[in-house]
């Protein structure tokens, strides 16, 4: 069993909403490649890295299930899962069916009061690629698009686009953080919002498909986008 201590987890002092600190904390572990795909790790053991009990711990973990990084395994504790080439792919499939004509549709129901609370959503995430946070960056990637989604009236709908971004974004994030090439990703967003400002719902759709198709080849390390 895994028992290496991990760099990025700090002791963390008991407070209102331990659950999602020590969720965020795994996260970021994951997504770092702190906490290795394939390895396994029991809660008691992160617990004490924490310097909290396991049951917060525990309670993390099954939202991490729930987004699809680890997988529970059976008086072992739980293994960080390695994501097939073919379910992201299957994934952005999906996305791609979803996401742009949902854009092109709320183009027109954006009202111009708006637009403030947008950019500062928007910026949130350039913000949190050039603070190397890449924890706030997909908090803040995920609420601009929910939040444009909305706008569709479709509750379902938002529920199934933010289950299908949280499968997507666990492939190499680090990398491309390194590089430079997420903050270009992240401008991305304010690019959006000059179309759907506009009224300009086809360029939106097409700016929504090209930003799909960069994300998911970029992180798989790819020279082309996917196959829809």
């Amino acid at each position: 069993m895994e028992t290496a201590p991990i760099a990025g987890l700090q002791p963390l002092t008991k407070r209102e909403r331990l659950r999602e600190m020590v969720a965020d904390a795994l996260r970021a572990a994951v997504i770092s490649g702190e906490m290795r795909p394939g390895a396994v790790y029991s809660a008691p053991t992160l617990g004490t890295m924490f310097g909290v009990s396991a049951t917060p711990v525990r309670e993390a973990m099954l939202d991490l299930v729930r987004e699809g990084m680890v997988e529970p395994l059976p008086n072992k504790g739980y293994q960080v899962r390695t994501v097939p080439e073919e379910e992201l792919d299957q994934t952005t499939h999906i996305r791609l069916l979803l996401e742009p004509p949902t854009v092109r549709d709320i183009v027109p129901l954006v009202p111009p009061e708006d637009f403030p609370r947008l950019r500062e959503l928007a910026e949130a995430i350039v913000t949190a690629v050039r603070g190397n946070d890449l924890v706030a960056y997909i908090h803040a990637d995920r609420e601009f698009h929910l939040a444009l989604i909305a706008y569709a009236g479709n509750h379902q709908l938002s529920l199934i686009v933010s289950d299908l971004r949280a499968r997507t974004r666990l492939l190499g994030l680090t990398p491309l953080l390194e590089s430079g090439r997420l903050e270009e990703s992240a401008r991305e967003h304010h690019e959006l919002l000059d179309l759907v400002e506009a009224g300009d719902a086809v360029g939106a759709q097409a700016l929504m498909e090209r930003h799909i198709r960069h994300v998911r080849g970029k992180w798989a390390g790819k020279g082309t986008s996917p196959k829809a």
